[in-house]
């Protein structure tokens, strides 16, 4: 497997956006917005690895908050898969248990998360891309 991108959340996108892409050379995509999850998403690329800023557009609730915690900063590592089912279900026979709701469509192809706390405290994310 390889990293797909790392996940960071922001309290304000386009403010996060227009700070980093005048710090760093980032090929910068669209925002795009995901209501059904709570979420706005950009997505940065630099040469060897995309990172993923995440705005919750729900308050305080919302399905991506309930996935990915209500803190701001670094997030969570995707990793990139070719078959998301036989990932998935490799990790699981392992003893990593998948987050309820997933596998579902992410913002860039078919996702699934784990429980950090089965995946030594890390919020894992498989990403198998369209």
């Amino acid at each position: 497997m390889i990293i797909d991108h790392i996940g960071i959340i922001v309290e304000d996108i386009e403010a996060a956006v227009g700070r980093l892409s005048s710090l760093f050379d980032f090929e910068i995509g669209d925002i795009q917005e995901m209501p059904e999850v709570g979420l706005k998403v950009a997505h940065l690329k630099a040469d060897n690895v995309e990172i993923e800023l995440l705005q919750y557009t729900e308050g305080k609730s919302g399905f991506a908050k309930e996935v990915m915690g209500p803190r701001s900063g670094i997030n969570h590592l995707s990793l990139k898969v070719d078959n998301l089912a036989e990932a998935t279900e490799r990790m699981e026979k392992t003893g990593a248990k998948l987050k309820d709701g997933f596998p579902r469509q992410g913002s860039h192809g078919r996702i699934a998360f784990f429980e950090a706390e089965t995946t030594a405290g890390i919020l894992f994310e498989l990403c198998e891309r369209e």
